[in-house]
């Protein structure tokens, strides 16, 4: 490791730590993070200061998740008996995957092995702390890392390949391991680095569109097949429900927060847009961007008034209370409609979201890795630790955890996390799910379609997570707010673009 690299990580390391501390502010450790040139990703940064909230029934019924795949357990039991009594560590924030498998550990995997797993859970800014200061000093005290997708440039030298390693250790390579049953997009879009693969993709919280299918029917409403027909409907619904206290949609269009910049990427994307094109200049205030702002305009005039003081809770909440027709945005929320205490209990469905119009702008001229498609994501990896001094034990943790038994039975259980093998979406146990109730799947195969048709990313670069978290939703909540640009979507976008394209300059980009 060379000295500028040594120096950079004890700055993101402290950084990181004066944060959890609280003597330093969010947008401070952002703007940091941006000179250290790590980011975050779409939904990870705003994780920061704690864990995403648990969606759904988060753990229900692990005890009627016990059955196994018992040849797996026998294999374990035969392979692991060399490391019985070893303890590795796995340091995460709290994702629904992570959570449940917690759960699982002791009774499944440390009883057939012999080896102790300790899952550290803790917040996103503790888990790049940990990591940066484990591999800064070679040391090896975490076995497993937990790495957000924009974070692969950073670790990728630190990380061993898993298919490499599973490859070259026949004698730990759990049979019928399936490396084909991962989706390949989400083993493209956020687990590979410089034709590395640096994890197996882990967690995707991404956008479908769900709907009340009775105010639909009610109305005689025909399902939206593109983002036109999507407005259409929600002001529709907002002109024949709100004397019901139920509006056309529900935002989450806090003003400077990071849930108004997901809301804003998936209307600028949806109308054809993109943030950059190919020469690295911000292009959100084009003609296509200045159409998806002016539609986002109607969605949140078309919310509860309080849509503009909502971040994803506010809007999950409003949904499962009943006050909105329809929303396109996170699946994870989708269980929460089904939970006991829930106003709209089957009531809601669940479909991949409208088609984009006129079409999606070309990956091709668009900037710093920017997909452009309304199924906005944001995702995480399981990695082994080039400095792990228990890599065959933790290799056999990472396998089981990632497994097709496990996976499948994490989908059921994990409040609304997606499943990262194809398999699980087929899965008995998964499919029994799909029915109105705590833990439902019933939105599976709607998630499905968008990871494989409709994933959008936002731009990988290191100052994006200030650019998203702090300068761009501020300057959109100042026009839903009417505090500034007299509801100029146009003036609002240009001043963004000034913001962007100065930042991006000075730092080289």
């Amino acid at each position: 490791m060379s000295f500028r690299d040594h120096d950079k990580k004890t700055f993101v390391a402290d950084t990181c730590n004066d944060f959890t501390a609280r003597r330093i502010t969010k947008r401070d450790f952002m703007r940091k993070m941006a000179l250290a040139g790590i980011g975050f990703s779409a939904f990870g940064s705003a994780m920061l200061g704690g864990g995403r909230p648990n969606r759904g029934t988060l753990g229900f019924g692990v005890e009627e998740a016990r059955a196994q795949d018992t040849d797996m357990l026998k294999w374990l039991a035969d392979v692991g008996k060399p490391y019985a009594g070893t303890k590795i560590r796995y340091t995460s924030e709290a994702t629904p995957p992570t959570i449940v498998a917690n759960q699982l550990v002791a009774g499944e995997f440390t009883k057939a092995t012999g080896i102790e797993v300790e899952v550290e859970i803790v917040p996103l800014e503790q888990v790049l702390a940990k990591a940066t200061q484990d591999v800064q000093g070679q040391l090896g005290t975490y076995d497993v890392y937990y790495l957000d997708q924009s974070w692969m440039a950073t670790f990728a030298q630190d990380v061993i390949d898993p298919r490499e390693y599973y490859d070259q250790n026949k004698a730990l390579a759990m049979p019928n391991f399936d490396w084909d049953d991962f989706s390949k997009p989400l083993v493209d879009g956020i687990a590979m680095y410089n034709g590395k693969q640096c994890g197996i993709p882990f967690d995707i919280p991404i956008f479908i569109l769900m709907y009340r299918k009775d105010l639909f029917d009610k109305h005689n409403i025909a399902l939206p097949t593109d983002l036109d027909a999507y407005l259409k409907a929600v002001q529709a619904l907002t002109e024949a429900e709100k004397g019901n206290g139920i509006f056309g949609t529900a935002c989450q269009a806090k003003s400077g927060h990071y849930s108004l910049e997901c809301d804003w990427t998936f209307a600028l994307w949806g109308h054809g847009g993109s943030i950059f094109n190919k020469d690295k200049k911000f292009v959100g205030n084009d003609e296509r961007g200045i159409a998806g702002l002016k539609f986002y305009q109607e969605l949140v005039k078309n919310s509860p008034p309080s849509a503009t003081t909502w971040t994803w809770d506010g809007q999950g909440q409003a949904l499962t209370q009943g006050q909105a027709a329809m929303a396109i945005t996170w699946g994870e929320d989708f269980p929460g409609f089904d939970a006991n205490d829930s106003k709209v209990k089957g009531l809601f469905e669940a479909l991949p979201a409208p088609k984009e119009v006129p079409g999606r702008r070309a990956t091709a001229d668009c900037g710093f890795n920017e997909i452009p498609a309304v199924g906005h994501q944001g995702g995480s990896t399981i990695s082994l630790s080039q400095y792990s001094k228990n890599k065959e034990a933790a290799w056999l943790f990472m396998q089981w955890v990632c497994s097709k038994d496990v996976m499948a039975r994490v989908s059921t259980l994990g409040g609304g996390a997606s499943p990262m093998r194809n398999s699980s979406f087929t899965d008995p146990r998964v499919k029994a799910k799909a029915v109105v109730g705590p833990g439902t799947t019933r939105h599976f195969e709607a998630i499905k379609y968008t990871i494989d048709n409709q994933m959008g990313s936002e731009p990988d670069m290191p100052i994006w997570a200030d650019l998203s978290n702090n300068d761009i939703p501020v300057e959109l909540g100042k026009l839903l707010t009417g505090q500034d640009y007299g509801g100029d979507a146009k003036a609002c976008l240009d001043a963004i673009a000034h913001i962007v394209d100065g930042k991006v300059k000075d730092a080289g980009l």
